[in-house]
């Protein structure tokens, strides 16, 4: 097996080397890397939807109460949390391949956990084990960088769109199959709420071991060896300068604030359609299919959103974002709970907010971020999304508990327009993007 790490004088080995001095091999690598990644998406979407779909429906079941439904999401987005700030660091260190790898292996661990905890009716399980499986969220939501690591300026929300789009197979598949997964638990002696878990154990375990085996060599090690090549080669004044524009933290900040936001007001809204679909006396197949149509919204448009933060500007996307959740959140309040259509137009248009939110900060943060402490911040920058997405899902169930959907739906509306205001206050970003040189070389590449 070939070594992908620095020797231990501090030089690249002869094989990412070769890497380091051919761009056409850097070029070749970076499509490679593109469809790695977007395969093991295919597998980690259908993980994902598993705790988005029936999440709070087997809290509910185990619990009892309408109050805690919001529980399963705060937890499972606290675990990815916290496994965010891990895969970073270990990403840093060690490169995406193994970082993305024991993500994806630990959420399956955790999905197996939650199946194991309906089987044998433990609370204390269920809530430990959507802790773990956290981290495949924490994974799939990280394996959009992978993409990017050997990018250009003009290329990063392509580079993170085509991650995205490619979650959308696994993704839409995963909520409905709900029925016919939770057919096959009930045959193997599995409460039916748990069967969309069998399906997100298998898929997190594929997603890690499709890169495991073939992310290689890893694209961040060899974009972070090509830094090191090229910062030797400066003179102490030209690194001088590269030091003061390594990091824009206007630029971290807004990306983050973009996300954050966001990744917010979507779980908050998200996390309680299927409980409030199911008091209007919709089935399992309607929360699928419109949990499925808004996970869709979530990712299928990311080719097109790629190419217009790239085209138009990451700012003005952000703003979109904005726009589109406050449409989202009028219409969830406004419509009634028992039309299909509005329920489907109100999370897709959720969906499609979130979009452009998290592509558009994507590119924002990686724009303003230096392949140094890139992996490791983007950790950090997760480990915030994770939370309020924790947040947003925990205080959700709370709010329609003691008000309403409705009065959670105009809540999230209102959040979503603070970031007009952030995205104004904090300016256009310039930061690796706005000269035409930078732009042109990308497109070379």
């Amino acid at each position: 097996m070939r070594r992908e790490n620095f020797k231990s004088s501090g030089a690249p080995s002869p094989w990412i080397q070769s890497y380091v001095n051919s761009p056409e091999k850097q070029s070749q690598l970076y499509k490679k890397t593109l469809i790695i990644v977007a395969v093991s998406q295919i597998f980690g979407g259908a993980g994902l939807a598993a705790g988005i779909t029936v999440g709070a429906l087997l809290a509910q079941d185990m619990m009892g109460a309408d109050s805690v439904t919001g529980l399963p999401t705060m937890l499972f987005t606290l675990g990815s949390a916290a496994a965010a700030l891990l895969i970073g660091r270990i990403s840093q260190k060690f490169g995406r391949r193994t970082g993305l790898t024991a993500g994806f292996l630990t959420g399956g661990t955790g999905a197996l956990g939650v199946i194991a905890a309906s089987v044998i009716g433990s609370v204390v399980l269920l809530f430990f084990s959507l802790l773990i499986y956290g981290a495949g969220t924490a994974a799939n939501l990280q394996a959009r960088y992978a993409g990017t690591d050997l990018a250009g300026p003009a290329q990063r929300g392509k580079a993170v769109s085509i991650a995205l789009v490619a979650t959308t197979f696994g993704a839409v598949a995963g909520p409905n199959l709900v029925e016919v997964m939770g057919s096959f638990a009930l045959n193997i002696g599995v409460p039916a709420l748990a069967g969309p878990f069998i399906l997100a154990a298998a898929a997190y375990i594929l997603a890690g071991i499709v890169l495991f085996v073939w992310l290689r060599p890893d694209p961040f090690i060899v974009a972070k060896a090509g830094l090191e090549v090229q910062e030797a080669e400066k003179s102490p004044s030209s690194k001088r300068g590269m030091d003061l524009a390594a990091e824009n933290k206007r630029g971290i900040f807004t990306g983050a604030a973009v996300m954050v936001l966001t990744q917010f007001v979507m779980m908050a809204i998200m996390t309680m359609t299927p409980i409030h679909m199911e008091h209007y006396g919709h089935g399992l197949n309607a929360v699928g299919f419109v949990i499925g149509f808004h996970i869709g919204a979530m990712f299928l448009p990311s080719l097109v959103t790629g190419y217009l933060v790239d085209k138009i500007g990451r700012n003005i996307m952000a703003v979109a974002a904005a726009v589109t959740l406050l449409a989202s959140g009028i219409l969830a309040a406004a419509g009634s709970g028992e039309s299909m259509i509005v329920l489907v137009i109100s999370l897709g248009l959720l969906g499609l907010g979130w979009n452009f939110g998290l592509i558009s900060g994507t590119a924002i943060l990686v724009d303003s971020t230096s392949r140094k402490a890139r992996a490791k911040t983007q950790g950090a920058v997760d480990v915030w999304i994770a939370l309020a997405g924790a947040l947003g899902g925990g205080l959700s169930g709370m709010v329609v508990a003691q008000s309403s959907f409705t009065a959670l739906a105009l809540i999230g509306a209102l959040l979503s327009l603070i970031l007009i205001p952030v995205i104004v206050h904090t300016g256009r970003i310039t930061h690796g993007l706005n000269t035409s040189a930078s732009i042109k070389k990308s497109r070379r590449r």
